[in-house]
């Protein structure tokens, strides 16, 4: 049960991120974000009209369907976010105490400040490798899209991508 809630919500992340892939495409300044759940993910943002994102999410699906998995990893996922801060404050907490612990704390920030660049450069390939491995599930052979449900918030539109699975 449990397994099966994590693999539905992660597949719902892969088709948040290669909808969004999609739109980008068509529209290069979007703004946009999304969050997925184990009934389908939303999106908020400066948002196109419904059909244009009915139509990206429905082409995301197909592509991702014919194994088109990059489409499942995003640059501007929370994943590299979480990746970059826990190695950067990884390493400029131990680069700080390297100093000594009679260092006064001051004198410990040139090299803090030095251990997270270092730590946000090594990130960088680790956020896309866990969007990959572990946050998304690219294989969606067993997808379907359900309904979209929209709402306006201002100049904002907040969709919901309701997803279920093929029989």
């Amino acid at each position: 049960m449990m397994l099966d809630l994590v693999r539905r919500v992660r597949q719902n992340h892969a088709l948040e991120h290669a909808t969004l892939n999609v739109l980008e495409e068509r529209h290069p300044r979007l703004r946009a974000g999304g969050r997925a759940t184990a009934e389908g993910f939303y999106l908020i943002g400066e948002l196109p009209e419904p059909e244009i994102v009915r139509q990206a999410a429905e082409q995301a699906l197909q592509r991702l369907q014919r194994g088109e998995a990059t489409l499942a990893v995003h640059p501007r996922c929370g994943t590299n976010l979480v990746a970059t801060s826990f190695a950067s404050g990884l390493l400029a907490l131990t680069w700080a105490r390297s100093a000594g612990k009679n260092v006064p704390f001051w004198a410990q920030i040139p090299s803090a400040l030095l251990g997270a660049m270092v730590g946000a450069l090594l990130a960088q390939p680790i956020g896309p490798w866990l969007q990959a491995n572990v946050t998304t599930n690219a294989d969606v052979r067993d997808v379907r899209i359900e309904a979209i449900h929209t709402r306006e918030q201002g100049r904002w539109r907040l969709y919901f991508v309701r997803t279920a699975r093929s029989a």
